[in-house]
């Protein structure tokens, strides 16, 4: 999959590919292994690491999305967080921990199903939501 995604980049003369390994979980050894090939192929054909391994969380994973994010880390090294979800009731509180643990970026927070809801990860913004301002008397 990935060999090939490369392989046609090449000759389109692409400057960008993007592998969507979707459904990945980190309790499932054999999906994990998966990764890691990915990684050795990107490696191998590229003569370097992929530029960028975003994984994808969703904000209502709460603690468990540190152990994904440290496991997903620790098999394919992973840049950044894309983090999903924001527009319910969870706030993301999770990512704290994890940036607090792993050395990444959070380039981009979904808030919805729809392209517009797709944004990039405003830091401000999102602490203003998770600790809105006390009301004033």
């Amino acid at each position: 999959m990935v060999f090939d995604a490369i392989q046609a980049a090449r000759a389109r003369k692409v400057e960008y590919v993007i592998v969507d390994t979707a459904g990945r979980l980190h309790t499932k050894h054999n999906l994990m292994e998966e990764l890691k090939k990915i990684n050795r192929v990107i490696i191998r054909e590229l003569c370097h690491e992929a530029d960028d391994v975003l994984l994808v969380l969703d904000a209502t994973t709460g603690q468990n999305a540190l152990v994904q994010a440290q496991q997903f880390s620790q098999a394919v090294g992973i840049t950044g967080i894309v983090l999903t979800k924001l527009d319910g009731t969870a706030k993301g509180g999770n990512i704290l921990s994890i940036a607090s643990e792993i050395p990444l970026t959070i380039p981009f927070v979904g808030t919805g199903e729809r392209p517009t809801d797709f944004a990039p990860f405003n830091p401000a913004e999102f602490a203003r939501q998770l600790l809105p301002e006390p009301e004033s008397e």
